[in-house]
């Protein structure tokens, strides 16, 4: 389950649980019609005191399937977690999706808000 809170130039995504392919349609179905209307998304925040992993391999081939169909039409993802991985994460991603990443501590939500708009 994940919890989204579209604002007008960007959304907050808050897992609640294991990833899954609902979640990734989820998420579409709120910045889908931001994207038609706007041409782009400023950014995501993902906000998740730690990583919660995915449901199932299908469930990771839909969240690729996501990036790859968003990644051109979103500014900017913020990672606010305590997760570790989350450290290495934005150099890994920015060799496969337009948008900027970047890690936040959990508690810095302010300011990954401050970042994406």
């Amino acid at each position: 389950m994940i919890k989204i809170t579209p604002h007008h130039n960007y959304c907050l995504i808050e897992p609640q649980g294991p990833l899954t392919k609902d979640d990734f349609a989820a998420i579409a179905r709120q910045v889908d019609p931001i994207i038609e209307s706007q041409g782009q998304l400023d950014g995501l925040i993902i906000k998740t005191r730690t990583f919660p992993g995915w449901e199932s391999l299908a469930d990771v081939i839909e969240h690729f399937r996501f990036v790859r169909n968003h990644h051109h039409a979103i500014g900017k993802v913020a990672l606010v977690t305590d997760a570790k991985v989350a450290e290495i994460f934005p150099a890994i991603v920015s060799h496969f999706v337009k948008a900027e990443v970047r890690h936040f501590d959990f508690e810095d939500h302010d300011e990954a808000i401050a970042w994406i708009t």
